[in-house]
């Protein structure tokens, strides 16, 4: 294409639209008035602890209704559709950024992941590009905001204490125990051992080497380029996670062409004030991108202590993020499941819409989509020996009294009238070819236990 910028300024666009809609359509349900975690509970608690605007930043602080939160992401994807038909995207991406970082506070367990922090930092990177002249400051800072995605997720693979993707058993595991798989994961699981080993060694290559080529001119990117594409392009077939792997691809379109780099000398009516406040973003994205890296990776506690204030004042903002995506996977698949007991004293499980459940049912493809709270519980199982965290105990709590408030979740109509509910655990692995062939089924599991039954009366 003439304009790589365009380009990726229209694909951004897309997704940030994705993201919205998929945000949008679950506000209700995850902190609305009767949501799992209501925003205005939550807002009055930091209120009342003395935590302030910078230390939790959101437009929520003046109005948590039900109205504003349901209002604000049909706002957001009127921006990205106003983007991607090429109206003032720039200002359209510097609006959105506060908005769904605002959104991001609000929604607390819900958005506690590193691709919502992402696509905040992406959008104000996008507000300071332009399609219309080079901007090699700009284009620079995309460039090392993708090679701190890779490396540093590299570093975080490298430090596990596991030592998983050094001794190459990552990824014998990684298939059966990710958070919601798609429907090649069984059979990407089934690969020879061998292969798996390939695949963790060839990860570590791929996020510890292979970034050092975005610096190395045009060929360097375009072979980077084509790697993490390939590598992306696994994990959207393989796995749901959202937009994170949409979002990445994007991000890949500005590796492709340096060509209005060349041209950099060249003289380009920008006005000083522009010039100097995309110099001040840029540069207060690079000193926080720098300071939250090396306080992540670095082992040394002073200069983790050191750089403490710079991560505290800027970490709320999420402007400029750390990444340590899939430092070390999980061995073990333990999957919440919800029971309700009826009037006919008889427990019935329920099925979340795509969670593991019955274990004759398939993973779906929902990204970009991501249903959060299907994704919240995945971490819920892995840590349920620690605690119950509180949208688990609502949940619990809206099936008794509030049925339809959740429905919205569940694979099925929920029962009329329950009379206790609990959450029971279960091991969860993948059937073996023979297994499926006798049975049809996907999954084998084996109970673990349950929560004590809560009565609805």
């Amino acid at each position: 294409m003439k304009n790589i910028a365009l380009a990726y300024q229209k694909a951004f666009a897309a997704v940030l639209l994705v993201a919205w809609l998929s945000l949008g359509r679950q506000v209700p349900w995850l902190i609305g008035e009767r949501g799992l975690l209501p925003a205005r509970t939550l807002f009055e608690r930091l209120a009342e602890a003395g935590v302030s605007f910078w230390q939790a930043p959101s437009l929520f602080w003046l109005t948590a209704s039900d109205t504003a939160l349901r209002a604000g992401p049909w706002v957001g994807a009127a921006l990205a559709l106003l983007a991607l038909a090429g109206k003032a995207p720039r200002v359209c991406f510097a609006l959105s950024a506060p908005l769904y970082l605002s959104y991001a506070t609000a929604c607390d367990d819900f958005t506690a992941f590193q691709w919502d922090n992402m696509l905040v930092e992406v959008a104000v990177l996008s507000a300071l590009l332009p399609t219309d002249k080079p901007a090699p400051l700009v284009r620079s800072a995309f460039w090392l905001l993708i090679f701190k995605l890779y490396f540093e997720s590299g570093i975080a693979k490298w430090q596990s204490h596991l030592h998983d993707w050094q001794d190459g058993s990552a990824m014998t595991f990684y298939y059966e125990t990710a958070p919601l798989p798609a429907p090649l994961a069984w059979y990407a699981h089934h690969l020879p051992a061998g292969w798996h080993h390939l695949e963790s060694w060839g990860a570590l290559v791929l996020e510890l080497l292979v970034p050092f080529l975005i610096f190395c001119g045009r060929r360097g990117r375009l072979v980077a380029c084509i790697s993490f594409t390939a590598f992306q392009i696994v994990n959207t077939l393989t796995a749901n996670y959202g937009f994170f792997t949409y979002l990445s691809l994007v991000l890949h379109i500005l590796l492709l062409d340096d060509r209005e780099l060349a041209h950099a000398g060249e003289r380009v009516a920008t006005s000083a004030r522009a010039l100097l406040a995309t110099r001040l973003v840029l540069g207060a994205w690079l000193i926080a991108s720098l300071a939250g890296g090396v306080a992540r990776f670095t082992r040394s506690e002073a200069i983790e202590q050191a750089l403490a204030p710079i991560v505290r004042a800027t970490g709320p903002l999420r402007f400029a993020n750390v990444y340590h995506l899939f430092g070390h996977i999980t061995r073990q698949r333990i999957e919440p499941q919800v029971e309700v007991l009826g009037e006919n004293g008889l427990w019935t499980e329920l099925d979340l819409r795509y969670k593991p459940g019955d274990v004759m049912r398939s993973p779906s493809l929902v990204a970009p989509h991501q249903p959060r709270v299907d994704f919240s519980l995945w971490f819920y199982g892995l840590g349920f020996r620690r605690g119950t965290p509180e949208y688990v105990h609502n949940l619990l709590d809206r099936l008794c009294h509030d049925r339809q408030a959740v429905q919205p979740l569940f694979d099925a109509p929920l029962p009329k009238t329950v009379v206790a509910v609990r959450v029971a655990f279960f091991d969860y692995r993948f059937t073996t070819p023979e297994q499926r062939a006798q049975s049809g089924a996907i999954w084998i599991r084996e109970r673990l236990g349950a929560l004590p039954d809560r009565s609805c009366s």
